[in-house]
This record gives structure tokens, sequence and C-alpha cells, in this order.
């Protein structure tokens, strides 16, 4: 099989590129460096720089390759940033996946696995979330993938398509090769990871009073190898389904306290955290139930634990200390 992957020199898209490689399919990586990293593309992988705003090169690219499927990771993806850049993610994030399923369409390739999100579900009810729960997306990058799954609702009536659409939290770790670079960098466990290289020297947690066993904010961390594997089932899956929507999480979060004290005993640093207050719109916890997946396509994470997972982004980051940087750049 070729799949396309669109933002594959990325974080996530990067690592679903060496997990399709591996696999034995053929990936072509269509990014335009925004955010991603032409280092991090696997060497096997067709690389084409690009953005999908370019509708021609999307054309060249769908008829030179002869593709099969898209997987879908190109995206701005910050929702702090889209609360105070809307039209950025309800235009671009919407109008760059229209672009990339009209010209599907005219090219007759019609499976597409979509990197979606739990902000979905903004403040849920009840914590596991799954696939049950209310569409509230909380923020407009939460609403730009809720729009992009409706386009995929109706294409698959009207038009054929076949797909699945991923919704997951906090994509953590790394493999031997690849791991999380971004600048600037908002996740946590690359942040603490930071404070423990001295790149920073200390952190912040953002209130310590919330109801979670230790008052500090409860988030899902799902390895990144787990989770591109689960991209790649999901397309596979698409042989019999027409559609699906998985959750994806590890079944049980974790605090942000239990995040520095597991990365203080991993990396023998001290990492100074300072309490601060709560940050607007912060839930206390966020948790996505994947008991479907497991059940309906066989999906079983090899790093549920806290410790393998911060453990291996430790590995890679010590080993890359400056990123895809090889330079002082």
């Amino acid at each position: 099989m070729k799949i396309l992957v669109t933002g594959g020199a990325g974080y996530i898209g990067s690592i679903a590129t060496e997990c399709i490689v591996k696999a034995g399919h053929d990936a072509v990586v269509f990014d335009n460096l925004y955010m991603g990293h032409r280092e991090a593309v696997h060497p096997d992988a067709v690389f084409i720089e690009g953005d999908l705003s370019d509708r021609n090169l999307l054309v060249d690219t769908f008829k030179k390759h002869r593709l099969d499927a898209v997987m879908h990771f190109a995206s701005h993806s910050q929702v702090g940033e889209s609360i105070e850049k809307p039209f950025l993610y309800l235009g671009d994030n919407v109008r760059n996946a229209l672009n990339l399923l009209e010209v599907m369409d005219e090219n007759d390739v019609r499976r597409f696995i979509l990197s979606s999100t739990a902000n979905l579900f903004d403040d849920p009810e009840t914590i596991p979330i799954d696939e049950s729960a209310k569409l509230n997306p909380g923020s407009p990058y939460g609403e730009s993938k809720f729009i992009i799954e409706r386009f995929l609702h109706w294409l698959r009536i009207t038009k054929g398509f076949r797909y699945a659409c991923l919704r997951y939290f906090n994509a953590a770790g790394a493999t031997a090769e690849r791991g999380e670079d971004h600048t600037p960098e908002s996740h946590l466990i690359p942040l603490v990871l930071q404070v423990a290289l001295e790149q920073r020297d200390s952190l912040k947690i953002f209130g310590a009073d919330y109801d979670t066993p230790d008052g500090s904010c409860v988030r899902d961390y799902i390895h990144i190898a787990d989770l591109a594997q689960a991209h790649l089932l999901a397309l596979e899956s698409l042989e019999q389904t027409e559609c699906c929507h998985y959750n994806l999480g590890n079944g049980s979060g974790f605090s942000v306290k239990q995040v520095i004290d597991t990365a203080r005993e991993i990396t023998g640093h001290a990492i100074p955290a300072e309490t601060v207050a709560r940050r607007a719109g912060d839930p206390a916890a966020l948790v996505a139930d994947s008991s479907k997946i497991r059940a309906e396509l066989g999906w079983q994470p090899k790093y549920s634990t806290l410790e393998s997972i911060i453990q291996s982004a430790w590995d890679w980051h010590k080993k890359n200390p400056k990123g895809y940087c090889n330079d002082d750049s």
C-alpha cells in the first residue's frame, strides 16, 4: 500500500511514517516544515515539501505517486493559540483539509485516517471519555477537527469514502530515532526534561487545588509508537468497515506532579517546580477510554506505564539535546 502522510515531518506524523515503513508499506510525506523537521522524515519515505493550500502540487503528488490512502496529521494544533487566532484554525485547518479531500476524490483515493483530538469533548461529564460522550469542542482547534469529521461523514455517504477518526490528547515518548522537538515547546514531558537537561531553570505547576488525588491536573499520556500503531490498525480495518471513531488513551491518567516526580527518578535531577495560579479553561482531569479499539482492532499499548513513556523520551532527549538541530542556530 502507498500512503500519503500529511505532516509527516512532525512529531506524530514522522513516527507514523516510521511505523508505515516498518510494516512494509510505501510512505509519501507531504509537509511544509512549518513545525516539522526534514531530518525527522524516514529515509525510505518520499519527501515532498509543500503546503496543502497548494492545490496544483497536491494534484501532481496524487497523479505521480498513485496513492492508496491518506493519513492526515498536518494541522495547527495548539489549543491556547487557537483561542488567540481562531481564523488561523477555523481557516487553514478546515480549508486545507477540504483541499486534500477534493483532490483525493478527483483521483479516486477514498481511504482516510484523521488525526483528531479529544478536545472534541471539552470538559466531559464522565471520565474516562468513551465514544458515546457528547461532542462539544473546547476550542477553535477542536472545532476544526469536528468540522473535518463532519466532512468525512458526508463524503462516506455521497462519495464512498472510508475513514477512521482517532481522538487522543497527549502523545508522548520517543522511538530510538525520533522524538519531540517543538519551538516553542508547550508540552509537559519535554518541558520537564528540558529542566533536567539544564535548558531551563524550573517548571510551573498551574494549580494544585483541583479535585484530583494530589491536587494537580490529570491528563492522558499515550506513547507515540502505540499511537502510530493504532493509525495503521485503523487503516487496515477499512478493508472491512466504512467508518470508525476511536478514543485513544492509556485508560488511566497521570497528574502533573506524578510526571515531575517520575522524571526526577529517571533523570536523577531535582527538577525544581513552582505552583502558580490555575490557567483558565483547564479541566481537572481528561482521560480517554480506549476499550473500543482494543476490543475491535486488538490494539494493545506496549508502553502503558508513565515510567516507560518518560524513559523513552529521556533517552532520545539525552542523545539529541538540541532536537533535530545539529548546530547552534
